[in-house]
């Protein structure tokens, strides 16, 4: 399994990673150490190097995909993010099974109050 020297995420995850995130054309992928999207402010997914991927789901559909896939919370530098679930590495290659969840996440972070921006002027 290689991986990126500029990310440290293996190449294999990043691509099935990008293949979720194309399932959505409104959306791109960020960040260098970490992959992550966003919209207005507001992170959604994250891949962390070494790590599965964490989707942020409204409370319903977090607990069942919990349940569902017999998953946690996920935890990031020793802290739980409460709103995201741990994508088991199984789920991660099954795009189209996926793709329903990382909508949901993307709607969800829609209805949210978008966060101001640092720029002036």
């Amino acid at each position: 399994m290689r991986t990126s020297k500029k990310r440290g995420i293996a190449e294999d995850k990043l691509a099935l990673y990008d293949k979720v995130i194309a399932t959505n054309p409104k959306v791109e992928r960020r960040g260098t150490a970490n992959a992550y999207t966003s919209l207005n402010g507001h992170m959604f997914s994250l891949l962390l190097p070494g790590r599965p991927l964490a989707l942020r789901l409204p409370a319903d559909a977090r607990e069942e995909f919990l349940k569902k896939h017999k998953t946690t919370l996920f935890e990031a530098y020793g802290a739980v993010m409460k709103e995201y679930v741990t994508v088991p590495d199984g789920l991660l290659k099954k795009t189209k099974e996926l793709r329903k969840y990382f909508q949901l996440s993307y709607d969800y972070v829609k209805t949210l109050e978008p966060k101001p921006t640092g720029k002036k002027g």
